[in-house]
Order: C-alpha cells, then sequence, then structure tokens
C-alpha cells in the first residue's frame, strides 16, 4: 500500500454514501451557481488559445474555431469530471475543468518549427494525453513525492515564462505598426490596476471573476477611446459547425511528444493538490484510487480537446 493510501481513507465512487457534497439543489440555485463557475472558468479557457493563436499568426477564424472548440471540450470534459464512469474515471467532486497555462509556452515552440507548426501540437497533445492516461496509476501514487514547495517552484516558472506574451499584448501584439503606442500601454496599465484592486477589496464571487471583470473593462476603456473595431463581427455566423479535419491530419513528432507529456506530468501533479485540497474544502477524504480517477479525466480530455480541434 501506498504513502498515499495509508494516509487517505478509501471513497471509491459507487460504495460511497451520499453526503452534502452530492447533494442536488434547486434549479434556481444550480443555474446561478452553474453560471458562476463558467464565469471563472472562462477567461483562462479563453486566454490560451488567444495567447497561442497570437504568437504563430493564426487567422481570426482559426482562433475562434480554438475558442469555441476549448470551452465545449471543457464543459464536457467537467460533465466526466463531476459525474464520473464507475470505478474507472471521475473524482466526483465540484471540479470546473478548464485550460492550463502550464502548456503554452511549450505549444508555441513547438507551433514555431516550420516542419510541423500547428499540426504537430496537435499530435503532441493527443499522445501526451493518451500516455498520461495510461501513467495516472503511478503518478497518483507519486503525491508524497512533490511537497507544496516544489510544486510552488514549477507553477512560478510557468508564470514567468508568459510575462512576455503579456507585454507584447499589452503593447498592441507583435507585427502591429503601432506596437509600444502609449494609448495601448495606459489601457493595459488600467485594466492591470483595476484587477488588483478588485482581486484586493472584493469579497467572494466578485473576487473570483476578477479577470473577467477587467476584460470588460478594458472593452469598455478602449470603446470609450475609439479603440475598438468591431468590422469583423458582421461577416461572422452566430452558429457554425466545425468541419471534420479542418485544420489537418495530426503530425506526431517524437521530441514534441516527448515535451507534452513532461508538461502534463507537471500539470498532474498541480491537479492533485487541487483535488485535495478541494477534498477538504467540501469535507470528503480522497483515496489514491480517486485521485487516480481525477487524473484519468485529465489525460482523456486533453486527448479529446486535441482531438476535437481536428475535426
Amino acid at each position: 500500500m501506498s504513502a498515499i493510501d495509508s494516509q487517505l481513507p478509501s471513497s471509491s465512487g459507487q460504495d460511497r454514501p451520499t453526503d452534502e457534497v452530492d447533494r442536488i439543489l434547486s434549479p434556481g440555485k444550480l443555474i446561478i451557481l452553474g453560471l458562476q463557475h463558467v464565469l471563472v472558468m472562462y477567461a483562462g479557457a479563453v486566454a490560451v488559445p488567444l495567447m497561442i493563436g497570437d504568437r504563430l499568426g493564426l487567422s481570426k477564424e482559426a482562433i475562434a474555431m480554438l475558442i469555441s472548440s476549448d470551452l465545449f471540450c471543457c464543459g464536457i470534459v467537467t460533465l466526466l469530471q463531476c459525474i464520473g464512469i464507475g470505478r474507472f474515471m471521475g473524482i466526483r467532486l465540484p471540479v470546473i475543468m478548464s485550460v492550463t497555462f502550464a502548456a503554452v509556452t511549450p505549444m508555441i515552440a513547438i507551433g514555431m518549427n516550420p516542419d510541423i507548426g500547428l499540426l504537430g501540437i496537435f499530435g503532441a497533445t493527443i499522445a501526451a494525453g493518451f500516455i498520461t492516461t495510461l501513467l495516472a496509476p503511478l503518478i497518483g501514487r507519486l503525491m508524497p513525492l512533490f511537497p507544496p514547495l516544489v510544486t510552488g517552484v514549477v507553477i512560478t516558472s510557468i508564470g514567468l515564462s508568459i510575462i512576455q506574451v503579456g507585454i507584447d499584448w499589452a503593447a498592441g501584439g507583435k507585427g502591429n505598426p503601432q506596437y509600444g503606442n502609449p494609448v495601448y500601454l495606459g489601457i493595459s496599465f488600467a485594466v492591470l490596476i483595476f484587477i488588483l484592486l478588485i482581486t484586493r477589496y472584493a469579497k467572494g464571487f466578485m473576487s473570483n471573476v476578477a479577470v473577467l471583470l477587467g476584460i470588460v473593462f478594458g472593452f469598455l476603456l478602449s470603446w470609450m477611446m475609439n479603440e475598438v473595431n468591431l468590422s469583423g463581427l458582421h461577416d461572422a455566423s452566430w452558429f457554425a459547425i466545425v468541419t471534420p479535419m479542418s485544420f489537418g491530419m495530426p503530425i506526431f513528432d517524437p521530441v514534441s511528444i516527448l515535451t507534452m507529456t513532461a508538461v502534463l506530468i507537471i500539470v498532474f501533479i498541480e491537479s492533485m493538490g487541487m483535488f485535495l485540497a478541494l477534498g477538504e474544502i467540501v469535507g470528503r477524504k480522497l483515496s489514491s484510487h480517486d485521485i487516480i480517477r481525477g487524473l484519468r479525466v485529465d489525460g482523456v480530455g486533453t486527448m479529446g480537446d486535441a482531438a476535437n480541434l481536428l475535426i
């Protein structure tokens, strides 16, 4: 029996009695709280494809397709994580599955390789998701080897590595003839201060949606300063079906696959900490089997998201 097994009693899905976290609320409360969770998840799910698409020089239509697929898969995988499938998948906790910023830098590096490009990202992500799904039982039992100090250093390094992307956006985006325009920098600084103030002084739900509120504030500020161009919306449809193989067949590059697998292992470690913290919040003791089921959904969701971007 592993160390985590001895510390965390079993709470396997089907033989566990129903407790408070499983209680179904009234439809009104479900809608309100569900909307809150979506708003919290939304900013991250949209920001990652925007960052990657911008650095790779993708068209607005391609980036919109990435965002739509991201949001769709986040919803499906969230259901899979919360409801579960037998004893094999799903931690059965109120976990909102979103998009990790940990993969932004390696994905951009893979995508900027002229030999594989965007299709190399898809192939590496599908393969890495498959590999880490198979490794979930092993990784789930290694939690005692990764204390908060280790995971904290990893997360900090990830944040520092994507600072350049944010700076480029604040200056107007690379390739923009007005790159570094003081108006752009002023709006960006105002949004930053706004988000920090919301995070510092707002309570509860308002604090959780500080980034989304910052996006709204930034849009309104830009609109008042005549820096918003909505001409592209006139030609866009409200509903559209993504046609199969819109981007082409994935490219499975061994080096890219190893890179993305390493990234997903780091994400798994972060997820384990989040699962345990959430278990404490809702008052449910988790076993290693619960953790492993949650990690399997992480891996399957990664495969599904990349595969969905190809169809």
